[in-house]
């Protein structure tokens, strides 16, 4: 069984207890999630906790955006967020998804890990894919939206 992680991790200039609320609750990931353009018609519900733990997320959308659902599973505020990310297309996978937050000098170095299995259909998508290239450069880019918006002036 081949097992895959994707991460990356950027410093953001705001305090953890700043950038925390914008990964800690699905709704306000509209203002940073990188496959928020994949698709303008995208279909997005929400249900069980505003926030924290037992937030759940549903999207369905294009060939890009594909479909699938997310649910918090812990929190450690502002530490860190463990969601369970399950996708249904373009195919079926389990990808257990964390963030971190540590306090640095200049602000808090955040990082995005996600881990699964390449097995079924997924593992032969993997001898030509590299899921690191495929979905690092979307969590370099989330992460970029993330600093954005914890920048932006609260209304």
């Amino acid at each position: 069984m081949s097992t895959f992680e994707v991460t990356r991790n950027a410093l953001i200039p705001a305090p953890a207890e700043d950038i925390f609320p914008l990964v800690n609750n699905f709704h306000e990931w509209t203002k940073w999630s990188p496959w928020e353009a994949a698709d303008p018609a995208m279909k997005r519900s929400y249900a069980g906790s505003a926030a924290g733990v037992g937030a759940k997320y549903a999207w369905s959308g294009n060939r890009k955006a594909g479909s699938g659902t997310m649910e918090i599973v812990d929190t450690d505020e502002p530490r860190s967020i463990n969601i369970a990310l399950e996708f249904t297309k373009p195919f079926k996978a389990v990808n257990p998804t964390t963030f971190t937050f540590t306090p640095s000098a200049n602000g808090t170095d955040v990082t995005w890990t996600m881990t699964g299995e390449n097995k079924g259909i997924g593992k032969v998508f993997a001898l030509f894919m590299n899921m690191d290239k495929m979905v690092g450069g979307d969590f370099e880019k989330g992460l970029a939206s993330l600093a954005a918006a914890v920048a932006r002036p609260k209304p």
